[in-house]
């Protein structure tokens, strides 16, 4: 029972981490541009998944996982797809201030669990089904005020970026899942690991590849600030490493819906920051948030 819950600390885990990873990568953004910022979450991230995987390998004492083509396949749609929706973030985020953003974005564990279904047969109860929706109204709740919503229709083109960013980070989750089930392994914690290692090599080599070739301003600058780059680095390994793991355990939707609770954690953070109480309306979507997740883990947990 007990390792059946692993994948909820994993996934605390790895929001956790990804909420301090989008601050220093929105930062970034503003020097290096948008495919500098994107290629920062993967180059400086790789030497971090390799000592973590090197150290789970030593701790674990397993034998080197095996990856055939089926684990290869969802690898490489899941590498891709990443690489597209951490770009249409940092576009969304720009355009739009960073609370709507992030609202559009979010709008992923909805279609995580419909590409769950379609593409790995990862079906979920009514009831999950409604904490998913429940939690993701929540998002919108906490990130755009009611007075602007009827703006925001209008506003089609940051709309469009955002949910399409959602709707990559979704298949991404959905593809790493089906890689991490593929790869040969006793482990899965060492299952997972070997994804994120081979992923993240793909996406060095190809994104190093463009922007060698048509942005070498934005390559260079990645280069040039590597200190800042660091901690994005560590950060993005991180989250991704307790992503996987969690992708393990249980099915990319219960990961995903679970994985909201970075949106509570941002608003506190940016309460503490700012010194700016939080009003009745992101106090209700936290409250809505925490409901629609309740109502999933008492589904995934039966």
């Amino acid at each position: 029972m007990i390792a059946g819950l692993l994948w909820v600390p994993a996934t605390l885990l790895a929001a956790s981490a990804q909420v301090a990873r989008n601050g220093l990568q929105a930062r970034l953004t503003r020097e290096i541009g948008t495919l500098g910022a994107t290629q920062v979450r993967f180059i400086y991230g790789l030497p971090f998944a390799l000592l973590f995987w090197l150290a789970s390998w030593l701790l674990i004492g397993t034998e080197l996982p095996r990856m055939g083509a089926t684990a290869i396949g969802y690898l490489l749609l899941g590498a891709v797809t990443q690489i597209a929706a951490t770009a249409l973030m940092l576009v969304a985020m720009a355009q739009r201030a960073f609370g709507v953003a992030y609202a559009y974005i979010k709008t992923e564990p909805i279609l995580v669990a419909l590409f769950g279904v379609l593409l790995l047969g990862d079906h979920l109860a009514p009831l999950a089904w409604i904490g998913i929706l429940v939690a993701t109204g929540g998002i919108l709740l906490v990130s755009i005020d009611p007075r602007a919503w009827a703006s925001l229709f209008h506003e089609w083109r940051p709309m469009a970026v955002g949910i399409a960013s959602g709707a990559f980070f979704g298949l991404a989750s959905v593809a790493y899942r089906g890689a991490i089930v593929a790869v040969e392994s006793d482990s899965g914690l060492m299952r997972a690991l070997s994804v994120l290692v081979a992923a993240l090599v793909v996406q060095c080599v190809l994104l190093g590849l463009w922007l060698a070739l048509f942005d070498r301003r934005a390559f260079t600058g990645s280069l040039r600030i590597w200190r800042e780059s660091l901690g994005a680095g560590f950060l993005g390994a991180l989250a991704t490493a307790g992503w996987n793991s969690a992708l393990s355990l249980t099915a990319a939707a219960n990961v995903r819906t679970l994985g909201l609770i970075e949106m509570p954690i941002a608003a506190l953070i940016n309460r503490r920051v700012s010194g700016r109480a939080l009003g009745m309306r992101e106090w209700g979507g936290i409250l809505l948030v925490a409901g629609g997740i309740a109502l999933m883990m008492s589904q995934a947990l039966g």
